[in-house]
């Protein structure tokens, strides 16, 4: 049984089914109502499911996503200046609490949760989320001044997180808008901007097989390292759409890589105007995906992608619905899933699979 969990702007769908059998599945709709961010999951404690929230910090189920509790203010008080647009009542950033725009889970042992929060700050628990600490030192960093986010451009945010799969203690950091960022050593020191890496990274992805290597897919491009993030370098050979959203290596093969994008924010992101596309790559070349299954192009948005760690296996979820390939983009299958018709509006924030 696998369960693929999507966070749209307004609800979370808890779908479940025979992942080989894209007709047999059902969904569960929660967290209606809130204002969604990211999901995580993780195979060895696929009862845990935390969700970030824009106005109600970071929610936890431990029931498989049958009920949830949010975790409380524990991520503190903020210091960016305030949104102009904030009413009266509204706390620094004009919210109730820090919105969470990134969540993972260590690969290495399901209790240790980092959290990523707007403005930019990362927690971590060592208990699933009972209790958290912040890693400090994060904004000391030269470039922060010049982070921002251009819908907010008042402030910055933590787009996305991920554990090193061989190093516990090393974390990836991209910051929407300004800096991809990493620790060697928990948090005790920070490192930022290494040679050829990207500045408006959207997602990360590292690789069980492959000790070392990163992948980014960034509003400034695609890139990839082989040194834990110390170096990168910008394969482009038939990459035509260069806004990138998410990025997936194939379990199975670290060299094999899909990721999604468009030719900016404007068609990524918003249905009535969307134009996106997937692509993938064999060595340093890209191949435009299309007519497989999956669908692209004209009024879909930007695809977000998941892996349950099995080789050539990728679910994905763009507005026309949630996809699952077993060959690695050769063809793709609808999940027999309910998707509302006013669903092809939305643009997923976020998937994760157990």
């Amino acid at each position: 049984m696998t369960a693929a969990i999507v966070a749209l702007r307004d609800r979370l769908l808890v779908c479940t089914g025979e992942g080989s059998d894209p007709d047999e599945w059902t969904t569960e709709t929660r967290l209606e109502e809130d204002n969604l961010e990211c999901v995580a999951a993780s195979p060895d404690a696929p009862n845990r499911v935390f969700v970030g929230t824009f106005e109600r910090g970071l929610v936890r189920s431990s029931d498989g996503g049958e009920t949830f509790e949010r975790l409380g203010p524990e991520f503190g008080a903020v210091d960016l200046p305030p949104d102009p647009t904030a009413g009266a009542g509204a706390n620094e950033t004009g919210r109730e609490d820090d919105a969470v725009m990134a969540v993972t889970i260590s690969p290495h042992d399901p209790r240790v949760v980092y959290a990523g929060t707007e403005p930019s700050r990362i927690y971590r628990s060592s208990d699933g989320g009972d209790s958290w600490s912040q890693l400090e030192g994060l904004t000391d960093l030269p470039s922060a001044g010049e982070w921002f986010f251009p819908p907010r451009p008042y402030t910055h945010h933590v787009r996305w997180l991920s554990v090193d799969p061989f190093d516990p203690e090393r974390l990836y950091v991209g910051i929407e808008a300004g800096a991809f960022v990493y620790t060697p050593d928990g948090g005790e020191t920070w490192h930022e901007r290494p040679p050829n890496s990207r500045r408006d990274n959207h997602s990360l992805a590292t690789h069980p097989k492959k000790d070392g290597r990163v992948y980014a897919a960034a509003g400034d491009g695609y890139a990839e390292s082989d040194d834990g993030g110390r170096s990168w370098r910008r394969p482009q050979d038939g990459l035509e759409h260069r806004y990138c959203w998410s990025v997936a290596p194939d379990p199975g093969d670290p060299d094999r890589v899909l990721l999604s994008s468009a030719h900016g924010p404007r068609t990524a992101h918003t249905a009535s105007r969307a134009d996106s596309y997937v692509y993938r790559k064999r060595g340093d070349s890209w191949q435009r995906l299309e007519d497989r299954g999956l669908p692209t192009g004209d009024g879909v948005v930007r695809t977000v992608f998941a892996t349950t760690g099995e080789p050539e296996i990728v679910y994905a979820v763009n507005n026309r619905g949630v996809f699952r390939t077993p060959d690695f983009g050769d063809s793709w299958s609808r999940l027999a899933i309910d998707w509302e018709s006013e669903l092809e509006a939305q643009t997923p924030r976020g998937l994760t699979t157990v």
